[in-house]
């Protein structure tokens, strides 16, 4: 599980820095999955296998999805449309996938080999629900209205953009 850990850990730091420096947005978005998804192999290997499937339902999953509909809604034009054809090419595919496939072989090996995770408390959704709705309720209210607040702004601009040929 140790080994586990770090590999996981590399390839969280490899894929956010990929996922920094990238200039397209789709780019961008597919190493932040594999980055998501390498956190959530490190929750499995610290013995939460309920936050890893809350990190994949949530981030990997829902957040991600949000973050394709805000590019799509914002939709940049012909020269931008030209440039993602381009993400069909395998060239593409090949660092995300890489790290993927890293992240699949740990799972197999672990999974294979039959190792425990380390010892701890098992958390069940009853108690995410009552520490998450119990004091930090606040916390929780105010990142959805900052969510919701980045939905708007997104929309305001992806209208503006359509409606006055993209002067905002």
């Amino acid at each position: 599980m140790t080994t586990l850990f770090y590999l996981s850990s590399a390839v969280v730091l490899i894929a956010a820095a990929l996922g920094i420096s990238r200039r397209s947005p789709f780019h961008a978005l597919l190493y932040v999955v594999v980055s998501l998804l390498a956190v959530a192999v490190i929750f499995f290997s610290l013995g939460a296998p309920f936050a890893a499937a809350l990190e994949i339902i949530v981030y990997a999953g829902a957040i991600i999805v949000l973050f394709v509909f805000v590019v799509m809604m914002l939709n940049l034009g012909s020269s931008e449309d030209r440039r993602e054809t381009g993400l069909l090419s395998p060239a593409v595919w090949v660092g995300p996938g890489m790290l993927a496939l890293v992240l699949l072989v740990e799972i197999v090996v672990v999974l294979v080999r039959g190792g425990a995770a380390t010892a701890g408390v098992a958390v069940d959704p009853k108690m995410v629900a009552t520490t998450l709705f119990g004091p930090y309720a606040l916390g929780i209210e105010l990142a959805s209205f900052l969510l919701l607040a980045g939905l708007v702004g997104a929309a305001y601009l992806g209208a503006g953009a359509r409606t006055t040929g993209g002067d905002r």
